[in-house]
């Protein structure tokens, strides 16, 4: 049995039907949303290529981010933005983004397989540490997640080409905070994080 089925070989076994894996992607960022995926695979769908987003090459999760489009049973998605990050926290934040998540599902799930966090929700499910790496389930929502925060990311690259969010994706890199201190925050920066709020 390949180990990143093992929780959902034992909950099909089960009679489980419909297991959502879900992941966040952009808790660290220092500007944009935080997205969360849940993703219902089919029972009998496998690939060896699923797995953590962040072992991945931007090259091999787009191509995998397609093969999990056509072939999920259903893909939910949560986007809270900087500014509700701001108001709750980023903990807060991406629990909001994963009910969110499970709430876009256009079916309704058995069981949930979530990434490290611990969700209130009126559905059996088990936190799982490192559940990217454990889970394919989940390794296929932490890809979902990431190519969709991605291409906001190079969205946003467009309007402010200065701040280089192609390539650092929002992390606060050396090209990131220069661009700060240089050109100022912007709306989308997240305005209670270390070090945007040293520049208010």
């Amino acid at each position: 049995m390949n180990e990143m089925l093992f929780y959902e070989k034992k909950l099909f076994s089960d009679g489980i039907n419909y297991i959502a894996g879900i992941d966040e992607v952009g808790r660290g960022p220092l500007i944009g949303p935080v997205v969360a995926a849940a993703v219902i695979l089919p029972k009998d769908f496998y690939d060896k290529n699923i797995n953590d987003s962040k072992k991945l090459s931007e090259k091999k999760r787009n191509a995998l981010y397609k093969i999990i489009c056509d072939n999920a049973i259903s893909i939910g998605i949560g986007v809270i933005s900087s500014k509700r990050i701001d108001e709750i926290n980023i903990y807060e934040a991406t629990k909001e983004a994963m009910k969110e998540a499970v709430n876009h599902l256009s079916i309704k799930p058995d069981y949930l397989l979530i990434d490290a966090m611990k969700l209130d929700v009126d559905f059996p499910s088990i936190s799982i540490i490192k559940g990217d790496s454990k889970s394919q389930s989940i390794a296929a929502a932490s890809i979902v997640a990431k190519v969709i925060r991605d291409k906001m990311m190079y969205e946003l690259n467009e309007k402010y080409p200065m701040y280089d969010f192609a390539s650092n994706k929002g992390y606060g890199t050396k090209k990131h905070i220069e661009a700060i201190k240089k050109y100022g925050i912007l709306e989308e920066h997240r305005k209670t994080f270390a070090p945007v709020k040293n520049f208010k």
